[in-house]
């Protein structure tokens, strides 16, 4: 089996475990642009010690030979634990997270997601770089 296998992906408005990511669709080369990962853009994930988004990792994949660049890895620990579950705990972390990046080459980034009960999700965005 590969990971490939595994991953599912979707539309992120009609499923609340696909990563969204937000860029500019062009960016020029060599300057600074924010790129923003998150999981619940449309339909909010829940965040419970039960269920909840442990990860985003976020990768670029540069047009051509290239190998694929891991860029950021974001944890989300806080999901309202409590050892009573019928009582919120005192901090939720949504996973939404961002990242400054410089690009030389257009390319696509690639977001990966892990439910702790769904298992892993992906979403891509094409890049141009100018």
């Amino acid at each position: 089996m590969k990971i490939g296998e595994v991953i599912k992906d979707g539309d992120f408005k009609a499923e609340k475990h696909v990563p969204t990511i937000e860029a500019p669709e062009k960016i020029k080369a060599g300057e600074e642009a924010l790129v923003k990962v998150m999981v619940g853009q449309e339909i909010k994930h829940p965040n419970t010690p039960l269920h909840h988004i442990s990860w985003i990792q976020l990768y670029f994949k540069p047009e051509g030979a290239a190998p694929v660049v891991e860029v950021a890895r974001f944890n989300y620990s806080a999901h309202d634990d409590t050892m009573n579950l019928e009582t919120p705990g005192c901090v939720a972390a949504d996973p939404a997270s961002c990242v400054r990046v410089k690009l030389t080459k257009p390319g696509t980034f690639i977001a990966v997601s892990y439910c702790n009960i769904h298992g892993l999700w992906e979403s891509a965005k094409k890049i141009e770089v100018a």
